[in-house]
């Protein structure tokens, strides 16, 4: 599984990749939109669970592209059907983008 560094500190200074910055910003928001949503939704735990899980990868200062991504696909899956929350899981998802594709399986040929 690929592992990444992304928050390190260099000659005594502490450097920031801003992908970071935006991915605890955008779990920071639909977080917070969560939370006020007033449905009763079967699997906001699910997406509680997942969001807190992001947060503390990105405050960490590390993340595994699969891991994000699946955080992403169990969020989605929870939360996709509320469109007052589509906005928020868009940007989440377009941060998490940010950090690349995953390898695209050979073909057998």
């Amino acid at each position: 599984m690929e592992q990444r560094r992304v928050v390190g500190s260099g000659q005594g200074r502490r450097t920031e990749d801003p992908r970071v910055a935006e991915l605890c910003a955008a779990v920071s928001r639909l977080r917070r939109e969560l939370a006020s949503h007033p449905a009763d939704l079967s699997d906001r735990g699910v997406a509680e669970e997942e969001l807190a899980a992001l947060d503390a990868m990105m405050r960490a200062g590390t993340h595994e592209v699969p891991r994000l991504r699946r955080s992403l696909l169990l969020v989605a899956g929870a939360l996709g059907s509320v469109s007052a929350l589509a906005p928020a899981l868009s940007e989440m998802r377009q941060v998490i983008d940010s950090f690349g594709d995953l390898p695209r399986p050979r073909s057998g040929g």
